[in-house]
């Protein structure tokens, strides 16, 4: 295949994919409009991060708008339909996070912020577990039937799996790069064995600790620093709680047969054949292809007669030879 065909080709499938989404953006009036509003909000964050010159902001910002295209990207390359409430959690958690948490500092701000934010991890990831385990129970390709016990638990697994890969992520930017994404935690007690005056396996404690001085400077946090520890376990501990939140839903949802209220708008299904919208928009240019191809023949059609009558114009008269007296 030559490299102009590959081009041509490529260059149709992101035409393709581009109307694709468009198509499924536009699809639920509510989250689009939460969509667009986030965007035109994230792209003044990003302009006004260029004028102060902070360029790890604007990465940021341009990684935020790549993200809120996530969801719709999933449900035209999966053929699955989030429900609408999913979908706009998902694309109001990913502004939270990284807008209002990281450019705004929301994290310092407000203590409880990161605490809501991993719930809510937890209570999305089991959804999305539960539901990929759903799909695969209905689907008539695969022999694969789990009871609503069995579902509930992968939902949970899958969900605290996600949690603590994050964690391992956060603990390696903190170690390989240096950021301070595993907050540290202000305490006025400690236990340690190392501290133990005869070496034994007793933990030492100190009590009533008002502040820490290190090489004789003291840091005027008013009390002793946990380096992450209390963080990473809080961060464990609420997604624990949104994960079982989420999979005691799921479990009565399969339970009464989908009849849950609550859960059925956390869970994806799969796309009905005519919401398709990649295959839609593969028709569509296919049929603009066709109807252009067919008008140019048409056009063609149309000039044979004209350049035939101008050709018999032009051509010249046979010549008759002389013929000898």
């Amino acid at each position: 295949m030559s490299r102009d065909r590959k081009g041509k080709q490529k260059k149709g499938w992101f035409r393709n994919l581009s109307a694709a989404l468009s198509m499924e953006l536009r699809e639920h009036r509510s989250s689009f409009i939460v969509y667009f509003t986030l965007r035109i909000l994230v792209i003044a964050m990003l302009v006004l991060q260029l004028f102060n010159r902070n360029y790890e902001n604007v990465f940021l910002c341009a990684l935020t708008l790549l993200l809120l295209i996530i969801p719709s990207l999933v449900q035209i390359t999966f053929k699955v339909e989030l429900p609408t409430t999913l979908e706009i959690i998902i694309l109001v958690f990913i502004f939270a996070a990284e807008i209002l948490g990281e450019i705004s500092e929301f994290y310092l701000m407000f203590p409880f912020w990161d605490t809501v934010l991993h719930t809510l991890n937890g209570f999305l990831a089991a959804a999305i577990g539960f539901s990929l385990v759903d799909l695969l129970n209905r689907s008539e390709k695969t022999m694969f039937n789990l009871s609503p016990l069995f579902t509930a638990i992968v939902a949970f697994c899958f969900s605290m799996t996600i949690g603590v890969v994050w964690e391992f992520f956060e603990f390696g930017m903190d170690t390989i790069i240096g950021y301070d994404m595993q907050k540290d935690t202000v305490i006025h007690t400690i236990r340690s064995v190392t501290l133990d005056p005869e070496g034994r396996n007793i933990p030492y404690v100190i009590k009533g600790i008002a502040e820490t001085a290190v090489n004789g400077q003291e840091l005027g946090v008013g009390g002793y620093l946990d380096i992450g520890l209390i963080d990473t376990m809080q961060d464990l501990i609420v997604n624990f709680i949104g994960a079982a939140v989420f999979s005691v839903l799921g479990f009565f949802y399969v339970k009464n047969r989908g009849k849950g209220k609550v859960a059925w708008r956390f869970i994806p299904r799969r796309k009905a054949e005519d919401r398709d919208f990649l295959k839609i928009a593969r028709e569509e240019a296919s049929s603009r292809k066709k109807a252009s191809e067919q008008e140019k023949e048409a056009v063609q059609g149309d000039d044979l007669p004209e350049k035939t009558a101008l050709f018999a114009e032009h051509e010249p008269e046979d010549q008759v030879p002389d013929q000898e007296e």
